[in-house]
């Protein structure tokens, strides 16, 4: 999954580190040598 904009957040699969893009540049985050999954951000109404 390319990286689109700054903010989004991608976690490893295999040892669940976390990462929050600072620059977008279009490429794929890779750790263990897989590509890292974006995190969905869950809405809190509370705030």
């Amino acid at each position: 999954m390319a990286v689109k904009k700054v903010g989004e957040k991608y976690r490893c699969h295999i040892c669940h580190n976390e990462v929050t893009v600072t620059k977008a540049g279009g490429g794929t985050l890779i750790c263990c040598g897989a590509a890292m999954e974006k995190i969905q951000e869950k809405f809190d109404p509370a705030g």
